[in-house]
């Protein structure tokens, strides 16, 4: 087992203090508090244009030891919010640098356990995520959101891959049963708009403690 974690919450937009102030309560040093957008979690949701919403997305990297607590934490929080107010879950770390040191993770015993679900995270250029996500909820994926990105390729770059560069990316981030997956990402790989080399790349990561967050249906 990793002795770091990474924790992950998706909440409403504003709602990223409220988590991380019940975490550091709980232990956990602090977070970062990024802003995206979410879609819509059906076809007909999204061709009506409903469903798209301002998140928060909240990463914090912890000590395992702390992990339940925290997690515990957050879903106290958040309990009296409405259902499916959110979600979180975890991805163990190999090596974390703190203030210039590096440790390392020396257990990994467990790491290649199977997940029962996966994040599938894609990176591709400016304007494709939604064409990304609806490809991904055909194949049987849910909701998913989208952060906003730059590349960091120079320009000699693009001489030297032959690789046209777009420097304004998006990353969609979906969260799908681990039998799904394969299909999820033959989906994606398939789009007209990632038939370029260099178009775009999507990368899977098991993840751990999935909940959703909020009230609880009776």
């Amino acid at each position: 087992m990793s002795m770091f974690t990474w924790l992950v919450s998706v909440v409403p937009h504003d709602k990223g203090e409220k988590l991380t102030a019940a975490a550091v309560k709980a232990g956990c040093g602090g977070g970062t508090v990024v802003m995206g957008r979410g879609l819509a979690q059906s076809n007909l949701s999204a061709m009506l244009g409903l469903g798209e919403t301002t998140k928060d997305l909240i990463y914090m990297i912890i000590d395992e030891t702390q992990k339940q607590a925290i997690i515990d934490a957050i879903v106290n929080a958040t309990r009296l919010e409405r259902p499916n107010f959110g979600l979180l879950f975890s991805i163990d770390v190999d090596a974390m640098m703190r203030t210039g040191t590096v440790t390392a993770n020396k257990d990994k015993g467990d790491m290649h356990m199977e997940k029962s679900r996966d994040l599938i995270s894609v990176i591709l250029n400016k304007g494709y995520a939604d064409d990304a996500m609806a490809a991904a909820r055909k194949a049987g994926a849910g909701g998913g959101t989208v952060i906003n990105a730059r590349g960091t390729a120079r320009e000699d770059d693009e001489k030297f891959f032959g690789v046209h560069i777009v420097p304004e990316k998006e990353m969609l981030l979906i969260v799908v049963e681990h039998e799904k997956k394969d299909v999820v990402l033959n989906a994606i790989r398939e789009l007209k708009c990632l038939s370029e080399p260099g178009s775009g790349i999507a990368f899977c990561s098991g993840v751990d403690d999935f909940t959703l967050l909020g009230k609880k249906d009776a």
